[in-house]
């Protein structure tokens, strides 16, 4: 009898244990899912829960990021994307109007744990910080490096990829040496545009295209192109005055069109003709794609820099 009771009480004991080792198992696991991190950016500071599942990214560069390192992302403004990242137009994803107009019906339907925006949508943070979380992870293109790194910082932090980031990180960093040093050795100078229908504009140091100079090493045909978002309104008879050793094209109506790519016949003209850079070969047209459109990621800005090392010959 007492071996019976003495039986019982073991096993009850067992059981008791085993209830509190659960307890305090499921204990873990809430705050696990619970943590929260602070985020530094543009538009102020925002507290994100680790790990977010429902995630809505409205900047291409960051969706790039994003899915080079295998992070899960729930909807996206389908209007426009880049080729290369054509997987996000299809049905898996929630679309969520388009980068200029984003659509709230469906933000507030999905309930997203975090937002992602940059440039385009700064002037709606405080709305869509209302919905969810909402942090500014857009490239500020006077300190382009600088930013890049701290919007990858900010996404190793986000979703615990630190690691990955770093790594990545430390590859695109190599590659730009290489192509600053080849650059700064070529003596050749540039000058960017920007084709939209029928006008061109010229992009120099410190502007939205500038790190071809400021950061990849390549001189400046012009250093006294202003520095805005939109370029500097220029002429073909500019060019030609000029005269650069390279000329790099964007073909903006490529992609924001949607059709065929313009650009070269509009170029190509008869003043250019007389450039260095059309006599010798010299014209190089940028995959507006990266440059334009998704400007920032970690496969963006490393096909940037192949497509520059690529043009010094």
């Amino acid at each position: 009898m007492k071996k019976n009771l003495l039986l019982i009480s073991i096993s009850l004991l067992l059981l008791i244990l085993a209830a509190c080792g659960n307890t305090e198992d499921n204990n873990n696991n809430s705050s696990d899912s619970s943590e929260k991190i602070s985020i530094e950016h543009e538009l102020g500071t925002t507290v994100v829960p680790a790990n977010p599942e429902k995630v809505v990214v409205f900047d291409f560069g960051t969706l790039d990021t994003l899915d080079k390192l295998g992070v899960n992302v729930t909807a996206v403004p389908q209007g426009n994307i880049p080729s290369y990242l054509e997987k996000f137009e299809s049905d898996e994803y929630e679309n969520v109007g388009s980068l200029k107009e984003p659509d709230f019906d469906k933000l507030a339907e999905i309930d997203p744990d975090l937002i992602i925006i940059s440039g385009r949508q700064a002037s709606l943070y405080d709305q869509l910080s209302e919905l969810a979380p909402t942090v500014h992870l857009g490239v500020d293109t006077t300190r382009y490096m600088d930013s890049f790194k701290e919007n990858l910082d900010a996404i190793g932090k986000i979703f615990n990829k630190d690691d990955e980031v770093q790594t990545e990180l430390a590859a695109i960093e190599e590659s730009i040496a290489g192509l600053k040093e080849k650059a700064e050795g070529s003596g050749m100078n540039s000058l960017i545009i920007l084709a939209n229908d029928d006008k061109i504009s010229a992009y120099g140091p410190n502007s939205r295209f500038g790190l071809i100079h400021d950061v990849f090493g390549v001189e400046p045909v012009d250093k006294g192109i202003e520095a805005s978002t939109h370029g500097m309104n220029v002429t073909f008879e500019y060019v030609v005055e000029n005269d650069p050793d390279m000329l790099y094209v964007i073909d903006r109506s490529a992609v924001v069109e949607g059709g065929s790519s313009s650009a070269k016949q509009l170029v190509e003209n008869k003043l250019v003709e007389n450039t260095k850079a059309y006599q010798n070969d010299n014209i190089v047209y940028l995959n507006p794609d990266y440059w334009y459109l998704s400007g920032g990621g970690l496969v963006s800005v490393q096909e940037m820099v192949n497509e520059i090392d690529a043009s010094l010959k």
